[in-house]
């Protein structure tokens, strides 16, 4: 168990005295080695020197003016910032370390949950039901980032409101925390029009597989379609719980078996649906797991193992942005001799273009590659 460590006097008159509490932090932010107490007398310019520094600031003035003092250490690291590179693979780099940059200094600014999930500062929202569905049953003071309290809140409100998807007739999915929330529809709908396999679609094989299912958004869609019976994986325990809320939510439950933690479950089936990670790269945090694959792990394993897992005249249906290959992460010839060594061959490819907001964001450092990227399915079968 992870703990930090700080002097604090409780009164401006008491004797100052050691205390400790649980670290939560799901980024990869390491343990602060110093703890200070900051208030609403603490500028921004020594807050952001003593974040770079690597020194935690333990909040304990307004909830409304620890937000704006994180603001305003941001405003101080977006003066910093390292203007593209013309190479599309330099600029990622460059802006992946700025976000690792900027993650890390911002998550220096402390807040302390009681043992109850509450939040003890002026003017603070009621937190205790968003901890508790991020980090389960409270029972023990917990100092937290500030950054990752204000994502815990907004996972709240998306699950409480959920994300409409239009390729379910305007059903909401509810993303959970640590979840990768379904945004982007381009993919979904996808999955949604692309034809299904003809032993799926005539009832030879009413079964499918959505590995690595998230928010259970696909297997969703499958089900609608009129597949019998669908199996969703993952390997995130939230992704799980998620998965099955969801089904619940939308009436699917006999229909949709969630399972994991695991990528294949056993049997086979005619349909095995992968959205992997686009990127291959280390996540920074669990959920970063749905965007960066390390070493295309994932990708791998679903490649590799599909031929094992067909029913005979089935399909692999992948998933994948071409945004890796226009950022020099990954090379088409490198992406198609994995499947080609997997035993599989190309059946067919279905294309779309990005709807998404970043498209057309011409300050986004990676515009270039963001404004020209296509969204595939590959509809792969034994070779």
């Amino acid at each position: 168990m992870s703990t930090i460590h700080w002097t604090e006097a409780r009164t401006a008159r008491s004797v100052p005295s050691a205390r400790s509490a649980h670290w939560q932090c799901e980024s990869t932010s390491p343990l602060p080695a110093r703890v200070v107490v900051a208030d609403d007398r603490t500028k921004a310019a020594t807050a952001y020197r003593l974040a770079c520094e690597g020194t935690a600031l333990l909040w304990r003035g307004d909830y409304h003016n620890a937000r704006q003092l994180l603001r305003a250490m941001d405003r101080r690291i977006a003066r910093k910032a390292v203007p593209p590179a013309d190479d599309p693979l330099k600029s990622f780099r460059l802006h992946r370390r700025a976000r690792h940059h900027r993650s890390r200094v911002l998550s220096r600014l402390l807040v302390l949950l009681d043992e109850h999930h509450a939040l003890g500062l002026r003017r603070a929202p009621d937190v205790r039901q968003a901890c508790t569905e991020a980090y389960g049953p409270p029972h023990r003071p917990t100092a937290v980032p500030l950054t990752e309290l204000l994502g815990v809140i907004g996972a709240h409100q998306w699950r409480l409101k959920g994300v409409e998807v239009p390729a379910l007739g305007g059903a909401r999915i509810h993303p959970h925390y640590g979840v990768f929330s379904p945004v982007r529809g381009e993919y979904v709908d996808l999955v949604a029009r692309t034809p299904l396999p003809a032993p799926v679609a005539h009832g030879a094989y009413s079964t499918a597989f959505d590995l690595g299912t998230g928010t259970g958004v696909l297997a969703a869609v499958l089900a609608r379609r009129g597949v019998g019976h669908v199996t969703a994986t993952d390997i995130n325990p939230r992704a799980l719980a998620c998965a099955r809320d969801n089904a619940d939510r939308l009436g699917l439950a006999t229909r949709i078996e969630v399972t994991g933690p695991t990528l294949y479950p056993r049997g086979r089936a005619g349909l095995v649906v992968c959205n992997p990670p686009w990127f291959p790269g280390r996540p920074a945090s669990p959920l970063e797991q749905g965007v960066y694959d390390p070493s295309s792990s994932m990708l791998r394993g679903f490649l590799d193992g599909l031929a094992d897992h067909l029913e005979p005249g089935g399909e692999g249906w992948l998933v994948l942005s071409d945004l890796a290959e226009r950022l020099g992460l990954r090379t088409r010839h490198e992406l198609l001799t994995l499947i080609d060594s997997a035993g599989l061959h190309v059946h067919d490819k279905v294309d779309t273009t990005p709807r998404h907001p970043r498209a057309t964001d011409t300050t986004d450092p990676l515009h270039a590659a963001r404004a020209a990227e296509v969204t595939s399915l590959w509809r792969l079968v034994p070779q």
